[in-house]
């Protein structure tokens, strides 16, 4: 009878562990889980950030900005865009002016000088300048725990000079008549100017295969929802056909290309383009250099030339344009609030960049650390507030099931009116996009609410409505 106890007792145990064991395998299932892969339904209503680690914080790690992850709930992100977060080639790495670090002859002024991002030397490992491969895990289930995406920017262009593949692979490479490999050439045979990078030939079909193994990598083990494709259009599209599908046979990915090249989004290729266009006609209005019917131009340009279910990314700054072409205010001015609702409520996905949140006025340094002052003032609760509107109106709606978009008449050069629509719901944009007090007949007529201000609007047939430079509306039922 003992005997018959101590039997019972020990499978009991051994039971009991397996049972914890499977429970402990669930558990670590439902984690990687918990958030299902990003869908056209998520797309409709999203709102991307890019996330600029070196500089987002004094510490510039990781850990930092993951602390901040939940606050981005409150701007209405779904899509975190990581700048690379890969290691950087300490060979010809840049300094700051653009020349190579190795030209600064004191030691500690030379120690500042960090490199390009872009410049990876090895696209299967982390920064170690942002922390550990454990604290970004950290970030991308914190992400994932918060309802949000988080896509690696990729460079598939180009490598820094350290990349082991200059010398396993250097058939990898581009090479001029010499024999030596080059940074990224023009069609004429100049270079691009960035020095700092060897350029990838695409006609290898070593290196093909070599890239398409890393980038699944960060898909299969790491669990990254997609990819920021840099120069996306610089590399053979029948390279993005013969990769993206393989990508996406392993999960459901979100994909943005650095291009505004149509064919890249044909079929089943990149989810989402630039809309550079966009971008450099609001930048031209806010100077006074063309008014509001070159925003009319540009948006059938993009009819034309894009299908319905394409996606345009809209933006009013990034990384490139920050550090290279000024900050909001200097580029835009009094017209920045009216340029950054427009990003919103036009076809397309907005774009929010490290530090826009908190009205970053200055140039961040590209090539060395910085810091974004994070002090929420004037432009964190507009963000919100459009956020909101971005991700509850069917009337905002992009992708396979995009809502419809209608220029509507006004007898204003200066003054732009259109609407969006779908199932019955309207967003209404007007605003004047000058320096100058404006008049214009209404565009539409009924009882609204001025949704910026939340106050009750009606507007009657044959009415003269006067706005402030830059005022805008945006009207809802």
């Amino acid at each position: 009878m003992k005997k018959l106890i101590a039997l019972v007792f020990l499978i009991t145990i051994i039971a009991c562990k397996k049972e914890v064991k499977q429970t402990e395998a669930n558990s670590v299932l439902e984690e990687q889980t918990e958030l299902k892969p990003i869908s056209a339904k998520d797309l409709e209503t999203a709102i991307i950030y890019e996330a600029n680690i070196r500089q987002y914080s004094k510490e510039g790690t990781f850990k930092q900005f993951t602390k901040d992850i939940p606050q981005l709930k409150q701007l209405g992100v779904k899509v975190i865009w990581l700048m690379p977060v890969f290691p950087i080639s300490q060979t010809k790495r840049k300094a700051t002016g653009g020349d190579f670090a190795s030209k600064i002859e004191d030691p500690k002024e030379r120690a500042k000088a960090l490199g390009s991002y872009y410049a990876v030397s090895d696209f299967k490992k982390i920064n170690p300048e942002f922390g550990t491969i454990e604290d970004f895990r950290s970030l991308l289930k914190t992400a994932h725990k918060n309802g949000m995406y988080v896509i690696l920017d990729w460079v598939p262009n180009h490598t820094g000079w350290d990349h082991t593949w200059l010398k396993t692979n250097p058939e990898f490479y581009t090479k001029n008549a010499i024999g030596e490999i080059t940074d990224p050439l023009n069609d004429d045979g100049t270079s691009v100017g960035w020095a700092d990078v060897a350029d990838l030939n695409y006609d290898s079909e070593g290196l093909r295969k070599a890239m398409i193994e890393d980038m699944l990598y960060w898909i299969t083990e790491e669990g990254i929802d997609g990819f920021r494709c840099d120069v996306a259009g610089s590399v053979p599209t029948d390279f993005w056909q013969e990769t993206i599908p393989q990508l996406r046979a392993k999960k459901d990915i979100f994909m943005l290309a650095e291009a505004w090249e149509p064919e890249l989004m044909k079929g089943d290729l990149f989810d989402m383009a630039y809309g550079w266009d966009r971008h450099h006609t609001m930048n031209h209005i806010a100077k006074g250099e063309k008014d509001a019917t070159a925003w009319t131009a540009t948006t059938q340009k993009d009819a034309e030339r894009y299908e319905a279910d394409d996606i345009l990314m809209n933006f009013i700054t990034n990384h490139d344009e920050n550090s290279w072409n000024g900050t909001v205010k200097e580029r835009m001015g009094d017209a920045a609030e009216a340029m950054l609702a427009l990003s919103y409520v036009a076809p397309g996905m907005p774009l929010i960049y490290s530090g826009q949140e908190y009205d970053m006025s200055h140039r961040l340094k590209f090539f060395e650390k910085d810091e974004i002052i994070r002090k929420k003032g004037k432009t964190w609760p507009i963000l919100e507030k459009l956020g909101k509107l971005k991700n509850t109106s069917s009337a905002l709606h992009v992708g396979k099931n995009a809502a419809k978009y209608k220029q509507l008449l006004n007898n204003n050069k200066n003054v732009l009116t259109f609407e969006r629509h779908k199932n019955g719901v309207y967003v209404t944009y007007i605003a004047n996009l000058s320096n100058k007090e404006q008049t214009l007949n209404v565009p539409t007529v009924g009882e609204f609410i001025d949704y910026m201000k939340n106050e009750k609007l009606e507007y009657k047939d044959g009415e003269i409505v006067t706005l402030k430079p830059w005022e805008y509306k945006i009207l809802i039922d």
